[in-house]
């Protein structure tokens, strides 16, 4: 009944990285909304951060052409082998990939028109130290835009996640759920805070949502997104002598709360934040 939680994948396996096109099931509803927001031109240079095995990266840089260079920096280095295998089978020759991290961006300063990142940020190890690079290569009147999940994600999953830990007793295991949260996804007063402190002007925040819908939650938990990119995360929240029972629970309420619905809804709450360095340092 709890196979998935004995899941196990190895991010540098190229197998596993060549399969994970399927991604885009979940990064697109994003980067939909972030090629609405970005403003195309010729003669420009654009940085994504956070790009993976190539999207939107590669998309940006057909769509904005040969007279423009789009740099993207990612640290995962077989995603960016995988990205690179996609550039020589569509001939894209205006993109440079960088491994590295966005608190450490090897691009000169005022030297970017465009800065992307479809759901990056919130990956990175320092928020603050990233943006402060984009503000250093960031050009005067540079367009930055970033797409970024909200930190009511899932909330029918954490709800009955919370639920189940509280009935069993473990409460500094919900304050461990409750940091996982804030670690991944800030609260968005603080996200335009910080934009805000490092000298970018907000002009528009589009805020926006879609699901994930499952006939019941043992179909939500076994699938492979969930597995790959939520289930390790879930699991460092509770003690081992607890988790196959803790989850027997959790997937018992959500194939109940299905069974009520006629299905399980997750919802993803989201934001395109649209913003403008104009400061000259």
């Amino acid at each position: 009944m709890t196979n998935y939680l004995n899941s196990t994948f190895n991010f540098v396996d190229h197998l596993l990285v060549s399969a994970l096109d399927e991604l885009p099931l979940w990064s697109a509803p994003f980067g939909l909304k972030l090629f609405e927001t970005i403003k195309l031109k010729k003669n420009i240079k654009v940085l994504d951060i956070g790009f993976g095995t190539g999207f939107p990266i590669l998309e940006v840089a057909m769509r904005v052409g040969d007279t423009c260079k789009v740099y993207g920096i990612d640290p995962w280095k077989s995603a960016i082998e995988r990205a690179s295998q996609k550039m020589q089978q569509y001939e894209i020759n205006n993109v440079e990939l960088i491994e590295g991290v966005a608190e450490n961006i090897p691009l000169p300063d005022n030297s970017i028109d465009l800065i992307i990142s479809n759901n990056g940020i919130n990956n990175v190890e320092d928020l603050s130290k990233t943006l402060s690079e984009c503000k250093r290569v960031a050009k005067p009147g540079a367009q930055v835009v970033a797409t970024v999940n909200l930190e009511t994600t899932m909330a029918e999953f954490y709800d009955v996640f919370k639920e189940v830990l509280h009935k069993m007793g473990l409460h500094e295991e919900i304050e461990k759920m409750q940091d996982h949260i804030y670690l991944k996804r800030k609260p968005l007063s603080e996200l335009i805070n910080l934009f805000e402190s490092k000298g970018f002007k907000i002009k528009n925040i589009n805020h926006d949502e879609f699901k994930f819908r499952y006939v019941d939650g043992t179909t939500m938990l076994n699938h492979y997104f969930i597995r790959l990119a939520f289930m390790d995360s879930w699991k460092e929240v509770v003690p081992d002598v607890n988790l196959t029972d803790v989850f027997k629970k959790v997937e018992k309420r959500l194939n109940r709360i299905a069974e009520e619905k006629s299905e399980l809804v997750l919802t993803i709450p989201f934001v395109v934040i649209d913003a403008k360095w104009s400061s000259i340092k």
